[in-house]
């Protein structure tokens, strides 16, 4: 006997129209869904090259993603201090960081090749190796610790400030800098007999007024929007160091996102790390007037023949990092102060 079609087509039906309510409820529970909470903690003021890539990175999240994520940004340590903003990121309590690059010293020993004094001539030559394949390649020097490199931020070459002037390197002798936590910048500050400090980066200012310390080194940006150059006399321009950042996440966040967010992720952060750039070489010139303006520090203008006495004495830093770090890294930095 001859089954009717109709006893098969009943069932189909159901089922298309159970497909169908499970697509309505599924896309009803997407328009009221909240938006995926992005966390991006720095340490510095909003004013800066970092601060203005963080908020552009947000803007142009919540333009291309709207609804689906939401990037909260958290300034001047609000969230977490330099010392503890990379193991929150490997916890997931923030999902983007942007340490200088001495930060990484425990993650890997190769970025300390930014440390290194009189290495780059200019901010020239530091993004021509960022961009070239061996710069690129340090982005990657620490995926196997859990961290992702996405890219290099601008903030300037590093000037000298202290509560006398330093013309020559005897003039640090027996002062006392702050510095990051950086084993390269301890050395470097050692070779001039200067006493190094390790302190976070929000205690400067105090430490400076107080004069619990002698100096600092910092970029014209950072000596400006944090005031550094209210409590120093004297700033010495030395350009004898690059004060950069990485943009960095957690691998088990980037592995995360869904392929195509990701792609949006990634482009949105290059285009908000380029404005960062662009705003970084137009302050340097900017703060730096601000702060000769104000006359409250007196500008040191060394000689041809005073920084090289500084170069001379601070060079052989590079030989005793140099097995961390690598020859051929060294050498592809050198390489770069050429165009």
């Amino acid at each position: 006997m001859k089954k009717s079609t109709s006893t098969f087509t009943q069932p189909l039906k159901s089922i298309a129209k159970l497909a169908t309510i499970a697509s309505i409820l599924a896309a009803s529970f997407n328009v009221f869904a909240e938006p995926v909470e992005i966390k991006f903690s720095h340490v510095v003021a909003e004013n800066t090259p970092k601060g203005q890539m963080a908020l552009k990175f947000k803007e142009l999240i919540e333009q291309r993603l709207p609804g689906e994520y939401v990037v909260n940004v958290f300034p001047n340590s609000q969230l977490f201090g330099d010392n503890n903003e990379l193991a929150a990121l490997l916890l997931n309590d923030v999902q983007f960081v942007a340490p200088s690059l001495s930060k990484f010293e425990r993650y890997t020993k190769k970025l300390q090749i930014f440390d290194l004094p009189f290495l780059f001539e200019d901010m020239a030559a530091v993004d021509r190796f960022q961009q070239s394949d061996s710069g690129q390649k340090l982005l990657n020097s620490m995926n196997r610790k859990g961290v992702v490199g996405l890219g290099y931020l601008h903030n300037g070459m590093k000037q000298f400030s202290a509560n006398n002037p330093l013309m020559l390197p005897k003039d640090a002798n027996g002062k006392k800098f702050r510095i990051m936590a950086s084993d390269v910048i301890a050395a470097q500050f050692d070779a001039v007999g200067a006493i190094p400090v390790k302190k976070p980066f929000s205690e400067v200012f105090t430490l400076l007024q107080t004069r619990a310390i002698d100096g600092q080194e910092n970029t014209w940006s950072n000596t400006y929007s944090m005031k550094f150059y209210e409590v120093q006399s004297h700033i010495t321009e030395s350009n004898h160091g690059v004060l950069d950042y990485m943009v960095v996440t957690s691998n088990t966040f980037w592995k995360g996102l869904p392929a195509d967010k990701r792609a949006v992720f990634k482009s949105s952060l290059d285009e908000a790390i380029a404005l960062g750039n662009k705003i970084a070489a137009e302050k340097d010139n900017e703060d730096k007037q601000a702060i000769l303006d104000s006359k409250r520090s007196e500008l040191v203008t060394l000689s041809p023949e005073d920084r090289q006495q500084w170069v001379n004495a601070m060079k052989p830093v590079w030989a005793k990092f140099e097995d961390q770090i690598g020859k051929d890294m060294i050498d592809a930095a050198q390489a770069a102060n050429t165009k």
